[in-house]
């Protein structure tokens, strides 16, 4: 009988050991070997580039070969977020048609010091919620990166930091006809507010510029949306203060807030102690 016992507690202790071990095929994760970051993401990307039906020169599997090579441990180029499940994960980039062979990249780079981020974790609205207390499962940095490629030759224009730290939804490209001027919208989740920032990265000088930064939100009682307050070449935007009573949520007034190219912050002629950061 103790015989049995042994057999069958040797038995489950090996079959539990099997199933934690990545399967042939199946990608592995940082998290599992931390110290192994770039070479578990290079064995995964084999498996992609094997598993492409199509390929061009400066594709995404060449910018991500390109990040994991040139980019410190711990650095990733975000997906979108899946609307549903069974969605095939799409890479945060966006081809700029032009003259030149631009690519906008949304990454992520983990704390120095602090656990490896999973991209997974960083993306969507659960994850919104990581801006509380990050430190569990890593810290992410986003930055919204322009390169030029050339033959599978990645250069680095600019790098621009986002300041929120998870709930990753979709970048696209906009434009604000009121100047005629395109930006790149960065879309996240925000549970907190019950809704969602698009941090706006408007080009004022030309695409290869580092372009000038403005938030917009839209939540319960939250919302701040684009304007044109002094006429000038910066976006400018209404911050909405609302009112809260048993009958309901209702809209209070908005203020104007405009750039100031001498401070390098938002103000309002409202009240000058008031200034936003973007």
């Amino acid at each position: 009988m103790k015989t049995v016992r042994y057999f069958l507690l040797l038995f489950g202790m090996v079959m539990f050991f099997a199933a934690c071990e990545p399967g042939d095929g199946e990608q592995r994760t940082a998290d599992q070997e931390p110290s192994k970051d770039k070479e578990i993401r290079r064995s995964n990307l084999e498996i992609q580039e094997k598993q492409a039906a199509n390929r061009f020169p400066c594709d995404t599997l060449a910018l991500e070969e390109h990040i994991i090579n040139d980019f410190p441990q711990g650095t990733y180029l975000v997906q979108f977020d899946r609307t549903f499940t069974y969605n095939v994960p799409r890479p945060a980039v966006f081809y700029y048609k032009g003259d030149k062979n631009y690519i906008f990249a949304v990454i992520a780079k983990s704390k120095e010091g602090e656990r490896i981020i999973e991209p997974k974790n960083v993306i969507g609205f659960e994850s919104s919620y990581i801006n509380l207390d990050s430190t569990k499962l890593g810290t992410a940095f986003f930055f919204l990166t322009l390169f030029h490629c050339d033959k599978d030759n990645f250069t680095q224009l600019w790098e621009a930091e986002v300041p929120i730290h998870g709930g990753f939804n979709r970048i696209s490209m906009k434009k604000w006809n009121t100047k005629n001027t395109q930006f790149i919208e960065l879309n996240f989740a925000d549970g907190i507010i019950s809704g969602h920032r698009s941090y706006n990265y408007f080009f004022v000088d030309g695409i290869e510029k580092k372009p000038h930064l403005m938030e917009t939100y839209l939540g319960i009682v939250h919302k701040r949306t684009l304007a044109n307050v002094n006429n000038d070449k910066f976006p400018d935007y209404y911050e909405y203060r609302f009112n809260e009573d048993s009958s309901g949520i209702r809209i209070r007034d908005s203020i104007p807030f405009y750039w100031s190219e001498q401070r390098q912050l938002y103000i309002t002629d409202v009240n000058r102690r008031w200034w936003r950061k973007y």
